[in-house]
């Protein structure tokens, strides 16, 4: 049949028809394949999580790269060069504030350098990924009809800006965390395990460092302070970067679980922290996923099931 004079709907329904044919009467190796699928799916989840408790920083890592390497294959194999140009973009200042994180000694600018970025590029996420959620869902109920947008292009924009605030949503909290787990450590305040290697002084932020009183002509940051339920007070810009885009629900210095319904009472405020949660879920859909399926795809074909 000559597809040549139909449409790309046209196109697609003969192209589905074959594929039907096709398979007709293998639904014994369908289901081979299904069965393969779902216990690969289990296997794989049960030793990613052991992976994840027993060595969080490598897990965190390699997860960390195939976030930000697999989608760049896809891009260039597609050429998506839109999606290519953003992050080539966020990658070079990334790449900086990354450095300037892990750079000893620890500039005392550095911290709200790191968080400010990064709260940036998780409050830009944030937006971008509701307006594309709001444009999918206008698109099902039709709403585009009234502008006169054909659905498969209000589909399309909606999907793409649903798919880069998730993206990059997820990529600057694991970004952030690491940069963050960089500088408490240097400071001192803080250690991932075992006790910190300086005492904390009542009058200094356990997070950037710098004075959180300061009197005149004192070198130092003013702003507003928080005190946790352990006593321990910060500027409240670090330890809402600490929590929120670092990833931290514990105190800087004392691990003691952080209260995060009480940081954030304002409930206008709350739809963060369900969004960062989001993002961590969604951090094993976009890393491992592929690499799932990649090796689904390699039994299937060693067993000859296609």
């Amino acid at each position: 049949i000559d597809l040549s004079h139909l449409s790309p709907e046209e196109r697609w329904r003969v192209e589905h028809v074959r594929m039907h044919a096709k398979h007709r009467g293998h639904e014994a190796m369908h289901a081979e394949m299904v069965l393969i699928l779902i216990a690969t799916l289990v296997v794989a989840q049960l030793l990613l999580v052991q992976w994840k408790q027993r060595h969080p920083r490598s897990y965190n890592m390699v997860t960390l790269f195939q976030m930000w390497v697999v989608p760049l294959y896809f891009t260039i194999k597609l050429n998506w060069w839109r999606f290519l140009v953003i992050w080539v973009l966020f990658s070079a200042v990334t790449a900086f504030v990354t450095f300037r994180a892990t750079r000893k000694p620890l500039v005392q600018t550095t911290p709200r350098l790191v968080y400010k970025w990064f709260l940036l590029i998780y409050k830009i996420s944030y937006a971008t990924g509701i307006v594309g959620y709001m444009a999918v869902m206008f698109t099902l109920f039709g709403l585009n009809l009234l502008f006169r947008i054909k659905p498969e292009d209000a589909m399309d924009f909606g999907i793409s800006l649903l798919f880069y605030g998730l993206y990059y949503g997820v990529l600057e909290r694991d970004f952030a965390e690491m940069c963050a787990d960089y500088m408490a450590s240097t400071i001192g305040f803080y250690s991932a395990s075992g006790m910190p290697t300086k005492h904390l002084s009542d009058s200094v932020c356990a997070v950037c460092g710098q004075q959180i009183f300061v009197d005149v002509n004192e070198e130092g940051i003013i702003e507003n302070t928080y005190r946790l339920s352990c006593n321990h007070v910060f500027h409240e810009f670090c330890i809402r970067g600490w929590c929120i885009v670092g990833k931290k629900q514990t105190c800087p210095y004392c691990k003691e679980k952080v209260d995060l319904k009480r940081m954030f009472s304002n409930p206008w405020e709350r739809p963060h922290v369900m969004y960062g949660q989001l993002l961590d879920w969604l951090r094993y859909l976009v890393a491992w996923q592929p690499v799932i399926i990649g090796l689904v795809q390699g039994i299937n074909y060693i067993l000859g099931l296609e």
